[in-house]
Order: structure tokens, then C-alpha cells, then sequence
């Protein structure tokens, strides 16, 4: 049986190799683009699960693809960034994306974190009795996985849904960095606080339209986050 298809776009012919060969080999379908724009006529046509996407790219670079993705789909997005660049892995997620894996990596490494990205898109499912959740203006339905701010639609990443919805349920409660990480991404992420912290700014840009005076989402310093009226 055929998994589910991954868009895999990098420039260099023996990355797109190698990582063909192990998504394959785990029953995924993958296409393969090797810059920008084919990436984003492909991502149009084939509708993939989940695209792994190199930042590193000539023309249209990675991070442009990624802002561009997050315009119009909600599709998951792993960077692969070179080691050691950190602003390369922040900018990423600041953009949209839902987790990186750094170059040079090996193939137990990739497709952990594929299989983990898709595990988070496809769960977080609430009990069919659960009600749709109101914080103040903000109302979450569990269900559906749909958000509204003021009965508008926000638009949010899996990995942003997947945080809010952890924070819905503890609604009131405060929720340590290392709870969150391991309840969204996994206790492989022990202790990656950049990538929650990122997440975080983009989910109060998205709530409140700015991330340095938050009224939602509230830090309890030393301690974690929580989700709060208003006061």
C-alpha cells in the first residue's frame, strides 16, 4: 500500500536521490522539483501531504516558497537547512514552516521527523462530543478544526493548530515549554525551545495581530504558557 506524497524540492541532484530512496523505500510517493517555481506549479497540480523544502535554492529561494505556500495551503512544511545556520532554521519556522532537519542528516533522522509531522497533521482529533471552545473572542472548534478571532477565519499551520488546541483544552492552566513540545512534537524535541518559541510569535501575530503584547496566549514567566481571556 502506497503512503502518503511528499513534494521534495532541492537543487542537488544526490540529496533529491538519497531522499527518494528512503521515502520510497517506506512506501511514500514522492516528486521531486529542483527550484522554486517548479515546487509551487507542482505543489498546484499534485496537492502533496507534506513538502520537505531545501532554503538553499537558485531563483526563488526556499524561504519564498515557503511564504508563498503559506498564502494558500496549510500543507506541512519541513525546511532543510545547512548545519549549524540557526537563523536559517528560525527565519523557517517564522515563515510558516512546521520543523526543519539540517544537512548533512541521515536517513533514520529524515524519516522520523516526515513521519512525526504527518503523525501531528493527522491527529488532535477532540472526542465527537466535544463543543467548539471560546476564549473571549477567540473560538476554537475542536471538531472541525476550525479557529475564528471575532468570527473571522484564521488560518493556521497544523503545528500552530496543534499548539492552540493543546492550550484550548488546558485553557486557564499553564503548560511548561518542555509539556508543550512533548504533547505537539514529540519527546524526540526535548529541550528545541526556538522552535516553540517561533511557533508562538506566529500564533499571536496570527490571534492578535502582534506577538509583544499578547493578551491570549500569555507567559508565565519561569513557568510556561497558557490561554486566558482577555482581561
Amino acid at each position: 500500500m502506497v503512503g502518503e506524497h511528499i513534494l521534495v524540492v532541492d537543487d542537488e541532484p544526490r540529496y533529491l536521490q538519497i531522499i527518494r530512496f528512503n521515502l520510497e523505500a517506506r512506501k511514500f510517493r514522492v516528486t521531486c522539483a529542483a527550484t522554486g517555481e517548479q515546487a509551487l506549479a507542482l505543489l498546484a497540480q499534485t496537492e502533496p501531504d507534506l513538502v520537505l523544502l531545501d532554503v538553499m535554492l537558485p531563483g526563488l529561494d526556499g524561504f519564498e516558497v515557503c511564504r508563498r505556500i503559506r498564502e494558500v495551503s496549510a500543507t506541512p512544511i519541513i525546511i532543510l537547512t545547512a548545519k549549524g545556520a540557526d537563523q536559517e532554521k528560525v527565519r523557517g519556522l517564522g515563515l510558516g514552516a512546521d520543523d526543519y532537519v539540517t544537512k548533512p542528516f541521515s536517513a533514520q533522522e529524515l524519516v522520523a521527523r516526515v513521519g512525526a509531522v504527518l503523525r501531528r497533521t493527522r491527529s488532535a482529533a477532540p472526542p465527537p462530543s466535544q463543543s467548539p471552545l471560546t476564549v473571549g473572542d477567540l473560538e476554537i472548534d475542536l471538531l472541525a478544526r476550525c479557529v475564528t478571532m471575532r468570527g473571522r477565519d484564521v488560518r493556521l499551520s497544523p503545528t500552530e493548530y496543534r499548539v492552540l488546541a493543546c492550550l484550548a483544552m488546558s485553557t486557564g492552566t499553564v503548560l511548561t515549554r518542555d509539556e508543550l513540545l512533548e504533547r505537539v512534537w514529540g519527546p524526540s524535541y526535548s529541550g528545541d525551545y526556538h522552535v516553540l518559541r517561533v511557533t508562538l510569535w506566529r500564533l499571536r501575530q496570527k490571534l492578535e495581530g502582534h506577538a509583544s503584547d499578547p493578551r491570549y496566549i500569555v507567559t508565565r514567566s519561569g513557568v510556561g504558557y497558557m490561554l486566558a481571556p482577555p482581561a
